[in-house]
């Protein structure tokens, strides 16, 4: 099979399109020929050793996808050969800009009807992630007030109408190119981060949901009420220490199973999330796409169509 991977750590340039053995379907698992694979910023942070893993090279980055199952493990009896599938990869594995996956047949879903092979892998993490940190996290309730930070990226865009179909106030950050786009996602309030500090127009926040890191991420800590909780995906594997004693510094466990992807399939088809801006690339321009991820200032999802 063809795959964009990895020989070293590096920069965008340490990515090669090259071929690789086939994955074979174990116990439990099927193998899902791919037919789009999404871009996150997880990807090029492993591609660059900013989490200093110890990776076995050849590495295939990747950790959301969507395509057809064409074989089946041992002991897999609720999917069939010709199923069209969408998710995302277990804790501790990758490989979906690849052509083909091998997958715990446990923890994906079967693609919506109405959806694209592009539009499902623009969803799947984006949606995993933003569902767990808004409704299991957070616990956000209808009436709250919550500041999402880096509001035209792909979690954040799900997060904004993920919080207004809850019944929530949500005010995000953004720069003004963006501001039409966010209204149309239906944010209440939108601050240019180039021209305004968040911190005086913002106050008596319920909740905040961090998207960005670094000093965004402390500086966060202040808009929230006393009693407020702030989620953070942005910034390492633990949560920041918060500078306040009455408020929660959480970070979202985003686990790995069927029931989220359902709940991301079932508010895409109510109509209270869409599918947003996706840009696409060839697997082969894998360098080109992790360059635009790197940058930080993409409005929506980077795809990669693979067949």
């Amino acid at each position: 099979m063809k795959a964009a991977l990895i020989e070293k750590n590096g920069g965008p340039e340490v990515l090669i399109y090259g071929d690789l053995p086939d994955p074979v379907a174990g116990p439990g698992q099927v193998v899902v020929d791919i037919h789009a694979a999404s871009v996150n910023a997880a990807d090029w942070k492993v591609r660059a050793d900013e989490y200093g893993s110890s990776l076995e090279f050849p590495y295939v980055l990747g950790r959301d996808f969507s395509g057809i199952v064409s074989a089946l493990g041992e002991g897999v009896d609720d999917f069939a050969i010709g199923d069209e599938v969408f998710g995302v990869c277990d804790v501790g594995q990758e490989g979906a800009y690849a052509e083909k996956i091998a997958m715990k047949a446990a923890i994906i879903a079967r693609k919506p009807d109405g959806l694209s092979h592009m539009e499902a892998a623009a969803l799947a993490l984006t949606g995993l992630t933003a569902t767990v940190s808004i409704e299991d996290t957070l616990k956000l309730q209808s009436g709250e007030t919550i500041l999402i930070q880096g509001g035209a990226g792909g979690v954040a865009g799900f997060a904004i109408e993920l919080a207004k179909h809850i019944g929530a106030h949500v005010i995000t950050t953004a720069s003004a190119a963006n501001h039409d786009y966010l209204r149309g996602l239906g944010a209440d309030e939108i601050i240019d981060y180039n021209t305004q500090d968040f911190r005086q127009v913002v106050s008596n926040c319920d909740a905040v949901f961090d998207t960005v890191g670094d000093d965004v991420a402390m500086q966060s800590f202040a808009v929230l009420k006393p009693g407020g909780r702030a989620a953070f995906i942005a910034s390492g594997f633990t949560a920041p220490e918060s500078p306040r004693d009455d408020v929660q510094s959480l970070r979202p466990a985003v686990g790995r199973d069927r029931e989220h992807l359902e709940r991301i399939a079932e508010l895409v088809s109510i109509g209270a999330v869409g599918i947003p801006p996706i840009t696409e690339y060839p697997l082969s321009e894998a360098a080109a796409a992790h360059q635009v991820s790197e940058a930080r200032h993409l409005r929506g999802k980077l795809v990669f169509r693979i067949r």
